[in-house]
């Protein structure tokens, strides 16, 4: 399953937390912001269809903060921050996704 898609699945069965995912694309840097199942780029146009993956297959994720939403740029609510790929697998896990 694509990572992307993962983590917008499990922001459905977590509605209360928001991830911030920075992660390298084609040898771009992103900042991917993913809440109640969406994704939008804050770095580049995120297209307007919502089946076109933001992080594709070969995104490279760097890390992904965790934090209370809703998402409030200039006063962030971090729950855990700079979660590898790996780190986040048993959470993703845990909420069957």
């Amino acid at each position: 399953m694509i990572p992307g898609f993962r983590l917008e699945q499990y922001t459905l069965r977590r509605p209360q937390l928001v991830l911030l995912v920075q992660a390298v694309v084609d040898g771009e840097a992103d900042e991917v912001l993913i809440f109640r199942g969406f994704s939008s780029s804050l770095m580049h146009p995120t297209a307007a269809d919502p089946d076109v993956p933001v992080l594709p297959e070969n995104a490279d994720i760097k890390a992904i903060d965790i934090m209370a939403g809703p998402y409030n740029p200039a006063a962030p609510q971090y729950l855990h921050q700079g979660l590898t790929w790996a780190d986040m697998l048993p959470l993703l896990e845990a909420a069957g996704v």
